[in-house]
């Protein structure tokens, strides 16, 4: 791949923008359709919420386990079959009779999501030589901001208009469709070889610190994210406005990627913790302001937009602790995340059936805050220098 660059590669790096789109996409769809799931399903929405957790804490579990044993597979059948995977989950929830059946086509949707993000952001890696990389990388994982912009909204709105097990079986007909795009046009990579030796102590501290903080974060996320048409809904929004309010919302995440692609080179203590302050104070303002509609609104826009910078710094800072190869760094974020967002899930649905809503969102801001410290104190972790 020497000289290749992003745009000798562009077509491969296309097709994996669109499978990080579906995967993102199948991850957190039951998010917007809480109440639908609930109703049609015959469970209370908090145990509805637990369909998330169960997704997240799979993909917790088996990220790095199934990265080490894989890691050894030609790439793109590997790719492939995630994909496949995730059309199959799919199908499987759409037809679902009962709650039980939805938690297995979940789960199996889980075990695909374990491999996914490890082989795809090693593979847009593998398509360019070293020099374009962090594009490469950045174009790709633009298809996961995109499942938030557009793909839960849109499926959201269809569920609201016609039923949520067609948000399910519209999904997987455009992973089967990806599937066939990754069959026929995406390029083959070669397996990486695996490098002797271990890693240098203080590069797994810091990797460990980095990871650590950001399960806290996607904890504080998924505590208020995963109830949010709840949220929406108090404010006397229709169910209808949902899906094009998360729509308004996803598209502000694309404000946090920028700022990520302006600064992370730069200046990545301050873009970290600039993000978190925003969020937390966010988050306490939307707990104060229910069910007021307006400042509720605007709040839940500055949160999500402020986060749609964490994941692409927390990758980049997991990188750069130089404490693992780079697909299990990657697989432990992919893993810390999912951790994140199941015990966020799980947190979340115990605050909703307790103490309310308005706590939801100070549980949420709390977590956040935590994290915020540990990047204020660990300055070895969260260095002002990119490049130490």
């Amino acid at each position: 791949m020497e000289h290749r660059t992003v745009r000798d590669a562009l077509a491969g790096i296309t097709i994996l923008a669109v499978a990080n789109f579906v995967a993102i996409t199948t991850e957190v769809l039951p998010v917007g359709l809480l109440p639908q799931l609930a109703a049609g399903l015959g469970v209370p929405e908090s145990t509805a919420g637990l369909l998330v957790s169960v997704y997240a804490f799979v993909v917790a579990a088996c990220a790095v386990p199934l990265t080490l044993l894989t890691r050894r597979l030609a790439r793109k059948p590997l790719l492939l079959t995630t994909v496949v995977v995730y059309a199959v989950a799919n199908v499987l929830a759409a037809v679902a009779p009962t709650f039980g059946v939805v938690v297995a086509a979940r789960t199996l949707g889980g075990l695909g999501h374990a491999l996914f993000f490890s082989v795809s952001i090693a593979y847009a890696a593998r398509l360019v030589s070293p020099l374009y990389t962090g594009r490469a990388v950045t174009l790709v994982t633009t298809g996961g901001t995109f499942g938030f912009v557009l793909g839960v909204p849109l499926s959201t709105s269809l569920g609201a208009a016609v039923g949520w097990r067609w948000s399910f079986a519209v999904l997987a007909g455009v992973c089967a469709l990806t599937a066939l795009l990754v069959a026929r046009l995406l390029p083959p990579v070669g397996v990486e070889q695996v490098a002797p030796g271990g890693s240098p102590h203080r590069g797994r501290s810091r990797l460990g610190i980095v990871v650590g903080t950001n399960t806290l974060l996607f904890v504080g996320q998924y505590t208020v994210y995963t109830f949010v048409s709840l949220l929406l809904l108090a404010t006397g929004l229709t169910e209808a406005a949902v899906g094009p309010a998360l729509l308004v919302f996803g598209a502000l995440g694309i404000v946090g990627l920028w700022a990520a692609a302006r600064y992370l080179d730069r200046r990545p203590r301050a873009l970290t913790l600039a993000t978190v302050g925003v969020m937390v104070l966010a988050l306490v303002v939307l707990g104060l302001a229910l069910p007021q509609r307006l400042p509720v609104l605007v709040a839940a826009a500055v949160w999500l937009a402020a986060f749609g910078a964490v994941p692409a710094a927390f990758q980049t800072l997991a990188l750069r602790a130089r404490g693992a190869s780079a697909d299990v760094a990657g697989a432990f974020v992919n893993a810390t995340s999912n951790l994140g967002i199941g015990l966020g899930a799980a947190v979340g649905a115990v605050v909703v059936a307790g103490p309310g809503l308005p706590a939801l969102a100070w549980t949420g801001a709390a977590a956040m805050a935590a994290a915020g410290v540990v990047v204020l104190v660990a300055r070895r972790a969260f260095p002002r220098d990119p490049a130490r």
